[in-house]
């Protein structure tokens, strides 16, 4: 039972002294001393209390070891994703971190994703993934980088490094936003989507080259979902419509300059 060094870890991850706790839970602070050094256990007034305080279960206050967590696995568990009170939503990623116990963004190249589709559990696999950071994210969140192939999805290029925020709750999918999803059977696939699992029970999955037609993919067949956050590409984009179009008015203005000038 980890009651007790729990509730050392959550008071200093939420800055309060032993005094500062007490006062919360309006009690001494030799309780939250004796509660902390284990030779007391809250009764079940206090652990509904520091439950509530903290956003945990109280299954997760006695039962996981907090302060081996990631910071991306506190942050879920804090905003909602607590495996003892979601039950089988929750989502477990297998993942890396760095010597600080922060997650590691993993790349997977082209070369790796025949491998990622059947090895993205394994954490022997994941842990042989090259891993960077990017100072500029969020450090409570989860990023995997993956290289994107094809056309389907310009005005990013092929073989495009695409960074994506895992998600944990498959209903915070948003309409019309970008996602890196792992299926069952066609494997890692970068699409625009449409929310469908209420409705339909599937996804959506539209690309931004009109060239290739949307489809359905069912619930059955994702395995991890990532929302788009940016792309890396060694490709300057073409030129967009808008862009065109701006140039044919330059340049038709120009013309009637031109014919003024002569009138």
């Amino acid at each position: 039972m980890y009651l007790s060094s729990n509730i050392r870890f959550l008071r200093k991850r939420k800055r309060l002294t032993q005094s500062g706790l007490a006062e919360v839970l309006e009690i001494n602070r030799s309780g939250v001393n004796n509660y902390e050094n284990g030779s007391v256990i809250p009764p079940v007034n206090v652990l509904i209390a520091l439950s509530d305080l903290f956003h945990i279960s109280i299954d997760t206050l006695l039962r996981i070891n907090l302060s081996k967590l990631r910071e991306s696995q506190m942050y879920l568990i804090e905003n909602g994703s607590d495996v003892f009170v979601k039950g089988n939503e929750l989502r477990v990623l297998t993942t890396t971190v760095n010597s600080r116990n922060q997650d590691n963004i993993e790349l997977v190249s082209i070369k790796a994703k025949a491998g990622y589709t059947t090895g993205y559990f394994d954490p022997e696999f994941i842990a042989g993934l090259p891993v960077f950071q990017l100072p500029f994210l969020s450090k409570e969140k989860k990023y995997r980088t993956f290289q994107v192939s094809g056309d389907s999805m310009l005005p990013i290029p092929d073989k495009s490094w695409v960074t994506g925020e895992y998600v944990q709750d498959l209903s915070d999918i948003k309409n019309d936003e970008l996602y890196i999803i792992l299926t069952l059977n066609e494997g890692i696939v970068f699409k625009k989507v449409k929310n469908e699992l209420k409705e339909k029970g599937s996804l959506r999955m539209i690309s931004t080259n009109p060239e290739y037609a949307p489809y359905d993919l069912p619930l059955a067949e994702i395995r991890e979902v990532w929302k788009f956050v940016h792309y890396i590409s060694s490709e300057v984009p073409e030129p967009t419509e808008t862009e065109h179009l701006h140039h044919q008015i330059k340049s038709i203005k120009k013309e009637l300059e031109q014919i003024k000038r002569k009138l």
